[in-house]
C-alpha cells in the first residue's frame, strides 16, 4: 500500500510539473513575436540611351567645350555687349576690361547693367594681363582672334550637323513624344520635382528609369529653344549669311542685339551643364555614366515585406 500511494503521489506530481512547463511555454509563445522576413532588394537591367543617342551626346561634349572656349577668346576682343544694330561704348548692357586705380594699379572691372563689380583675378584683368576672360578659359590661350574665329566655325558646323541628326532622329522614333515631351500629369507635378530636387529625394525603382518633369522642360528648352537660337544668332552675324538672308538680322533687332542673344544662349548652355554633371553624380554618377556609354541602366527596386 506504502509503495502504490508513493507511486500514485509520484505520478501526481509528475502531471503538475509537466502541467506547470506546458502552461509555461504556451506563455513563452504568446509572448513571441512572429519574425518579419524580409525579401532582398532585386535589381534590373534595363536598355535607357539607344546607340544614336549616346553617339550624339557624347560628340557634344568636345564640341561645347571648344565652341565655349573659342567664342570666350572672340569675346575678349571686344569684351562688351550691346542692344540694337549699333556699339553704344558709353552704355554696355555688360562689359568686362581693365581699369586703373588713382593708385595707378590696374585691375579687373565687370560692369552690368551700369553695376560695377571688381572681378580682378577673374575677369577683366588677370595673371597680369588685360583680359576679360582668363587664359585657362580660352581656346586658344593666347590671344590670337583669328584663330578662334577658325576654331569656333569648324566646330559650330559639326555641332550644327550633329544636332540636326539628333533632332531628325528624336523626332522619327517619337523619343521626343514619348520620352521628353512633359505630359499634363507631369506638369502639375512641378511643385513636387521642385522639392524633391531642392531637398535632394531622387526617385528610385521603375520611377528613376523615366525623366521628371524639371529634366523634360531642361532638355526640351535646350533642345528645341536654346540651340537653334545659339545658331541663328551666330548665323545672322555674319556678313556672307546676312547678305543672303537679310531678314534674319532683322529678327533679332540688329547685329549687336544677336550678339548678346548668342552670349546669353552660350552660357545658357553653360549652366545646363553644370546642372546635367551635378545631377549625373547625385543620382549615381557610375549607374549614369554607364547607361550613357552602353545603354544600360540598372534599377534597383525596394525591398518588399
Amino acid at each position: 500500500m506504502t509503495v502504490s500511494i508513493q507511486s500514485e503521489d509520484v505520478v501526481s506530481r509528475g502531471a503538475d510539473q509537466r502541467s506547470i512547463v506546458e502552461s509555461s511555454s504556451d506563455e513563452a509563445l504568446s509572448t513571441v513575436s512572429t519574425p518579419v522576413v524580409t525579401a532582398p532588394a532585386m535589381s534590373e537591367r534595363v536598355y535607357r540611351h539607344r546607340l544614336l543617342v549616346r553617339i550624339s551626346h557624347w560628340l557634344n561634349v568636345p564640341f561645347l567645350i571648344i565652341l565655349i572656349m573659342s567664342g570666350l577668346q572672340i569675346f575678349n576682343a571686344h569684351p562688351a555687349l550691346y542692344w540694337g544694330d549699333r556699339s553704344d561704348r558709353d552704355r554696355p548692357l555688360l562689359s568686362i576690361r581693365p581699369m586703373q586705380t588713382e593708385g595707378r594699379d590696374v585691375i579687373g572691372v565687370t560692369t552690368i547693367l551700369g553695376h560695377r563689380f571688381e572681378t580682378t583675378g577673374v575677369l577683366g584683368y588677370s595673371h597680369g594681363s588685360g583680359r576679360a576672360f582668363p587664359a585657362w578659359a580660352t581656346i586658344p590661350s593666347a590671344k590670337w582672334l583669328a584663330m578662334g574665329r577658325q576654331w569656333h566655325l569648324f566646330f559650330a558646323w559639326l555641332f550644327l550637323i550633329n544636332g540636326l541628326i539628333f533632332a531628325a532622329y528624336a523626332l522619327a522614333s517619337r523619343h521626343v513624344t514619348r520620352d521628353l515631351a512633359p505630359t499634363s500629369q507631369d506638369l502639375r507635378g512641378i511643385g513636387t520635382s521642385l522639392k524633391d530636387h531642392l531637398t535632394l529625394t531622387h526617385p528610385t525603382g521603375e520611377a528613376a528609369n523615366r525623366y521628371n518633369v524639371l529634366q523634360k522642360l531642361a532638355y526640351v528648352t535646350i533642345v528645341f529653344i536654346v540651340a537653334p537660337l545659339i545658331v541663328l544668332t551666330g548665323l545672322a552675324m555674319s556678313p556672307t549669311i546676312d547678305t543672303a538672308v537679310p531678314w534674319l538680322l532683322t529678327i533679332f533687332g540688329g547685329r549687336q542685339a544677336a550678339r548678346t542673344i548668342h552670349f546669353l544662349a552660350c552660357f545658357s548652355f553653360v549652366g545646363f551643364i553644370v546642372l546635367h554633371i551635378l545631377q549625373v553624380v547625385l543620382t549615381g554618377g557610375f549607374n549614369n555614366l554607364r547607361s550613357m556609354v552602353t545603354g544600360w541602366f540598372v534599377i534597383k527596386h525596394e525591398a518588399r515585406c
